[in-house]
């Protein structure tokens, strides 16, 4: 009799632990959504992950350090992320791997310097010559120092459709030695934060979003703003998608209708975005 009574009151015991500790484990445990690719997007997507976050509370959303476009996309086929942010539309063999790309915004491409540049513009004419090496010096005549971009990526095809001259000019500037390379839009502005006299490119919204020490030129005399770039007079923008596969998960997709979504737009529009 004592052994069953024993028995029943280990039994109740292993219940209250279950209903006290495994319980609140299951009930606590989240769904995680991994967003990562082009850097220039990532500070509006932490933004939108943050309300979307708060709707959500059985959802956690990672957005991981900058991988680049084609990056992300690569990650997001391999099982990586859950979903890629890129800087262009997909290729047709990423499509074939079923993945599948929906623009969500637009954001002007600007030019930045460091802080202490005095100049506050810049020309097309200018810009072929900083970059085709005709005009190493900024007017004060302290050294210019390009931040260059890999070949493929999407801000450096962006510049280069600029004109004949500027494609040309880039191409000359990516085959000089001793140039200052950066691999990802953080780490771009980085070295335009670091480096005295230097200019490179970025995203409005990053600059929006993540508050760099920089200074934003004005480009041909207008001021890079979204509504400049809705209205044509500033002709330099960056197309933003968001990447899916057929197998996304379906948190990972109710995330991209969100971005989509009226509240999603408002935050897009107070990052730096048109959104689409």
């Amino acid at each position: 009799m004592r052994n069953s009574k024993s028995g029943i009151r280990c039994a109740v015991l292993f219940l209250l632990l279950a209903a006290g500790v495994l319980f609140p484990a299951l009930a606590t445990a989240e769904t995680v959504i991994k967003i990562g690719g082009s850097g220039g997007a990532l500070g509006s997507m932490k933004r939108l992950a943050e309300a979307f976050m708060r709707s959500h509370p059985g959802v956690k959303i990672q957005v991981l350090s900058s991988l680049g476009s084609s990056g992300g996309i690569k990650a997001l086929m391999a099982g990586v992320l859950d979903l890629a942010v890129s800087g262009r539309p997909l290729k047709d063999d990423e499509k074939a791997k079923g993945g599948t790309e929906i623009q969500y915004a637009r954001t002007p491409l600007v030019f930045v310097v460091h802080s202490k540049v005095a100049g506050s513009a810049v020309t097309t004419h200018e810009l072929e010559q900083i970059y085709g090496g005709q005009m190493p010096d900024w007017p004060d005549g302290s050294r210019i120092r390009l931040v260059i971009r890999p070949e493929g990526d999407s801000d450096t095809q962006l510049l280069r459709g600029i004109s004949p001259a500027m494609d040309q000019a880039v191409k000359s500037a990516i085959g000089k030695a001793g140039m200052n390379f950066a691999v990802t839009d953080q780490d771009s502005i980085d070295m335009v934060t670091k480096v005295p006299g230097s200019l490179g490119a970025a995203t409005l919204s990053q600059i929006m979003t993540e508050r760099p020490p920089v200074k934003v030129l004005a480009y041909n005399g207008v001021k890079p703003v979204v509504k400049a770039m809705a209205k044509g007079r500033y002709p330099l923008s960056k197309p933003l998608y968001l990447i899916t596969m057929n197998k996304s998960a379906a948190a990972a997709r109710e995330f991209a209708a969100f971005v989509r979504s009226p509240a999603g737009k408002r935050i897009l529009a107070n990052s730096g975005n048109q959104p689409i």
